[in-house]
């Protein structure tokens, strides 16, 4: 129905859901500091039309054909943190609303942080890096929304952090 650089929207039968185009994947990255603190990052999303709190994430492959995942997880949360992992470990891959998007993206972990940069993203991301210590998000999580941030669901994840981070 309609193809852009990395969407496509198709129909079948009555079905009509968004897919992404080529080999593009993506990791969500679940990252604790030596300190106890989760990185999580705000920045303003045009589809909700408000700043939203989110995991450090990106796409694997948009830039380098045959990325691995790994490495391009290490990239993302280097670049929206500033922070740079020792180890990024796959926790598993899992599909974000199946009834209306092939898209999937894969979690991991990542340990080892190394402060080396501001973060912020790239140019016209505008990311805003949080530390939160893990006993603290739950309430960090609630004060957001209660100021009107939209959360993306996959921070319902962190509410167990704590068990991930073992």
């Amino acid at each position: 129905m309609w193809e852009g650089r990395y969407l496509a929207v198709r129909k079948q039968g009555p079905w009509e859901y968004a897919e992404r185009r080529g080999q593009i994947g993506a990791a969500v990255i679940v990252a604790v500091d030596d300190e106890g603190c989760l990185l999580l990052v705000e920045q303003y999303r045009i589809p909700i039309g408000r700043r939203t709190l989110e995991l450090p994430a990106g796409l694997v492959g948009d830039e380098t054909a045959g990325e691995p995942l790994t490495d391009a997880a290490a990239r993302e949360l280097e670049e929206e943190t500033g922070y740079r992992p020792t180890h990024v470990e796959d926790l598993g891959l899992f599909y974000s609303s199946p009834g209306m998007t092939s898209e999937s993206f894969t979690i991991v972990r990542a340990t080892g942080l190394t402060k080396v940069g501001e973060g912020g993203g790239v140019e016209g991301e505008d990311i805003t890096v949080h530390r939160v210590p893990l006993a603290e998000v739950p309430a960090y999580i609630r004060a957001r929304r209660a100021e009107g941030f939209g959360i993306d669901a996959k921070t319902l994840l962190v509410l167990d952090v704590a068990s991930m981070a073992e």
